[in-house]
């Protein structure tokens, strides 16, 4: 066997539910891989650069790299929207799959959180032994931090809130607005009302806004579905994501810049998804649909919970092993190679381990099998 083949059997997922699985879908997830990897890596390594055009570089990198999440929002939303619309299904079961692709790797990754929080007590996060830890612990395994405000075991944990969320509240909404039997275009006047609804209102009230994300994903089902469906021309997928990158770079302060962001954000990783999964054979779709990018986002849950703590590691590592201080243009590059390459080490091995044979592969519930592709 080849090491390509031996990679495939272990990264390729198999896809049996209705519809299957779109290849630049699994790319897209690898791109949001990336560019979270890009938000770690370029906050610890601020510290070991001086060079005024390096640090400018890395602050155009890390704020970027914070949409990653946006589009791993967006993807989800297409995804447990399209789960959920196609067929009724009892709420039971459906939490039940989504709990069993959640828990299994986050409970493994917050396991080493903790083991290390006793190992080494001075970078631990748990409070002082009492109700306090009791509360913190059982606010962090009930996935809170993000919604609710307190401080996560794992730091990107947040988004797990947001995910729970919505698998919580997007099956209500469905209900309660009947949304099953209303005509498409009616479903999309909805979509985009909430979406606008939740950007303003956190905008003036605080809250959750990047929930819109999730809303995104569901329009891009929803009209993705419609035989009608516009081609957008490649330049002007390109020219959204543009002004959605200099939207993010020169935002301005407060809830109106953050919104403002949103926006921007929502409308661009919907053209740039619209375009890969409705035109299969243009160019962003074969982009997308690179080998190694689709391995990458097949074990984007693993990379995600998994990465900053590696790259911690990596750093503190790397200086016990006298790595200069000031890093130059080569050696930053050469530790961003080395760095990405030791986080999809230990990606891979959590991926294996837990996150594929617990998680993915498909699951019995009340006799029906489950497909792993709902993720």
């Amino acid at each position: 066997m080849s090491i390509a083949e031996w990679l495939g059997s272990r990264f390729e997922l198999s896809r049996h539910s209705s519809g299957g699985n779109l290849a630049s879908m699994e790319g897209l997830r690898g791109f949001a891989v990336i560019l979270v990897f890009a938000v770690h890596f370029c906050t610890l390594a601020r510290a070991a650069v001086s060079d005024s055009k390096l640090l400018t570089i890395l602050d155009v990198l890390e704020r970027l790299g914070h949409s990653g999440v946006d589009l791993f929002f967006v993807l989800s939303g297409h995804l447990i929207y399209g789960a959920l619309i196609t067929r009724p299904r009892p709420f039971g079961s459906f939490m039940r799959r989504r709990i069993q692709r959640i828990y299994p790797t986050f409970l493994a990754v917050f396991a080493i959180y903790l083991l290390l929080s006793l190992l080494v007590p001075s970078q631990s996060k748990l409070p002082e032994q009492g109700l306090n830890l009791v509360l913190f612990l059982i606010g962090n395994l009930l996935l809170l931090p993000g919604i609710y405000p307190m401080q996560p075991m794992i730091t990107v944990a947040w988004s797990l809130s947001y995910e729970m969320f919505f698998y919580l509240v997007m099956p209500a909404l469905i209900w309660l607005f009947g949304l099953r039997a209303m005509p498409v275009a009616r479903r999309n006047g909805v979509f985009i009302a909430l979406a606008v609804a939740v950007i303003a209102g956190c905008a003036v009230w605080s809250g959750p806004m990047r929930m819109a994300m999730f809303i995104s994903g569901a329009l891009l089902y929803e009209c993705l579905g419609q035989a009608s469906a516009r081609r957008f021309p490649v330049l002007l997928v390109i020219a959204a994501l543009t002004v959605a990158a200099m939207v993010d770079l020169q935002r301005p302060d407060g809830a109106f810049g953050y919104a403002l962001r949103t926006t921007t954000l929502f409308v661009a990783f919907w053209l740039l998804c619209f375009s890969c999964f409705a035109q299969s054979t243009g160019i962003l779709a074969h982009v997308f649909a690179w080998t190694p990018l689709r391995w990458l986002g097949n074990m984007s849950y693993s990379y995600y919970l998994i990465r900053g703590l590696t790259l911690k590691l990596f750093f503190i590592l790397a200086g016990k092993m006298a790595i200069p201080l000031s890093l130059n243009g080569s050696t930053l590059t050469l530790m961003a190679v080395l760095s990405f390459s030791v986080t999809l080490i230990s990606s891979a091995i959590l991926f294996l381990l837990v996150e594929r044979p617990l998680s993915l592969l498909p699951v019995q519930f009340n006799g029906r099998s489950i497909a792993a592709a709902e993720r």
